[in-house]
């Protein structure tokens, strides 16, 4: 299968939340019903939408009545994974939103490494299933991330010094485009395509499954180490993790230390970074490659054993946290930064505030910088500043905060990761697609999005807003 239409009868142009039950065997969800606040609520709790009505699809031929839907009422269409968009693309204020979270079909090839995924799975769940049979892929460092919207944005996780990015596992991909077609894209068949969702986001047309590679993984050296916080750690940290072996990947969160059982009095109260570990190999060989980290300080916490991978994403269901944040690609973290880090976190009013530190490199940097829409290949570490609040009043001081902070870090000029961008404006999401991948990008929403249907995402706009017309498809 290249190309497939799908029938979109007998979708009705009327938004009649009876007619649209019966096409969609009572799968539409409406203002009016018991479960709708629930069905509306995103990942972060500061995201306050409500749609006209959300449906939830089971199929590709659902999908495409959605999208006929959203595209003849000229309603706007939110699609949504696992909803974990930081600025809330999951979810429409008045429009459509195309849930995929019944969507959850794995096909396992294990002779040949492969799995073809629905999108309506998340991390932990692809990870359970496939840990199973001792293979995983790399997604992010949450469970209940939707495989969907990660793998479009790129995937940064715990695998991505051993393995790349979630989308340099990607294989082939089957997705559903503005005019109602399902095509499947790969190297060979509609190669721009293929170039264009890997990191590119949701621009081109809503994927319903991923053909992704596996990994021989089972037994894993993981978990966390709490060490105190100093600029001499926090350098020291860092030099140690780009040192570290490919197998080794790390996520370090700079915080007051949070409330746990089992903490020692000298931690309370105290700056601690929290460091996430994976070592995907041998575990006498992770326990050498762990060793200089442990050296650092005395950990107050050390949870880091040997374990299976799926183990490292932990139930966060139900957790609706209210954030601010800025992200951004740094090339050093030098005894000015982790100075900075140090002062400027204490000043926070927030209930909870943090830097996180992702040092890259390894598998990751070594794909060609236009190989895919992801092109911060050189990218050194990935640095984020985040504050989590409790009311939606305090949004806006808390943002200025992070914004203030991040600027002294060097932020304001940065590149960033699409994944973790806010709604922070075009300029942004240029960094997001430096120099000509986003020339690129907009010359592919041209061919396959020319009305920007699909624009409830880091957004890049088609030159121009035409109709739709056979003529625009007819050479792809």
């Amino acid at each position: 299968m290249t190309s497939q239409t799908l029938s979109t009868s007998p979708v009705t142009r009327t938004l009649s939340i009876p007619r649209l039950r019966t096409v969609f065997d009572g799968r539409v969800i409406a203002p009016s019903d018991a479960n709708y606040d629930e069905a509306r609520t995103v990942f972060y709790g500061s995201i306050d939408r409500r749609p006209a009505l959300i449906v939830r699809v089971r199929n590709a031929g659902d999908v495409a009545r959605v999208v006929w839907l959203a595209r003849e009422n000229g309603l706007e269409l939110a699609v949504r994974s696992g909803g974990h968009s930081p600025a809330g693309h999951g979810v429409t204020e008045g429009g459509i939103v195309l849930d995929l979270s019944e969507m959850k079909a794995l096909e396992l090839d294990v002779e040949r490494r492969t799995a073809w995924a629905e999108t309506g799975m998340t991390a932990g769940e692809y990870t359970s299933a496939t840990g199973a049979r001792g293979l995983a892929t790399g997604f992010g460092d949450a469970g209940s991330v939707g495989i969907g919207g990660i793998t479009l944005a790129g995937g940064i996780g715990y695998l991505v010094r051993k393995h790349g990015l979630t989308i340099d596992n990607v294989l082939a991909a089957e997705i559903v485009t503005a005019d109602g077609r399902l095509l499947r894209t790969d190297a060979e068949t509609h190669p721009d395509l293929f170039w264009a969702i890997r990191g590119g986001g949701g621009n081109f047309g809503v994927v319903t499954r991923f053909q992704f590679r596996l990994h021989e993984l089972d037994t894993i050296l993981g978990g966390m180490l709490m060490l105190p916080a100093t600029p001499e750690i926090i350098t020291s940290f860092v030099a140690a993790a780009d040192a570290a072996p490919e197998e080794l990947s790390t996520i370090a969160d700079i915080m007051m230390a949070p409330p746990m059982p089992g903490l020692p009095a000298a931690a309370r109260g105290a700056l601690v970074m929290m460091v996430r570990m994976v070592y995907s190999g041998d575990v006498e060989a992770g326990a050498r490659a762990i060793a200089p980290f442990r050296a650092l300080a005395e950990p107050f916490v050390d949870t880091v054993k040997p374990m299976h991978y799926a183990e490292m994403y932990p139930q966060d269901e139900g957790r609706h946290p209210m954030l601010s944040m800025h992200a951004m690609f740094v090339s050093a973290i030098d005894r000015g930064i982790a100075q900075s880090i140090v002062e400027r976190l204490p000043t926070s009013t927030a209930r909870m505030a943090a830097v996180e530190i992702r040092v890259l490199g390894g598998a990751m940097a070594r794909v060609s910088a236009n190989a895919t829409a992801f092109a911060h290949r050189g990218a050194r570490i990935a640095l984020s500043v985040a504050a989590m609040y409790e009311h939606p009043s305090e949004a806006a001081t808390h943002q200025a905060w992070v914004d203030d902070f991040a600027a002294t870090l060097g932020g304001r000029e940065s590149g960033v990761y699409v994944g973790f961008l806010r709604d922070e404006g075009e300029a942004r999401i240029r960094r997001a697609y430096p120099g000509t991948t986003w020339d690129r990008l907009v010359a592919i929403k041209n061919r396959f999005d020319p009305t920007n249907l699909f624009r409830l995402n880091q957004n890049v706009r088609p030159q121009g807003q035409g109709s739709v017309r056979a003529a625009d498809y007819a050479a792809v």
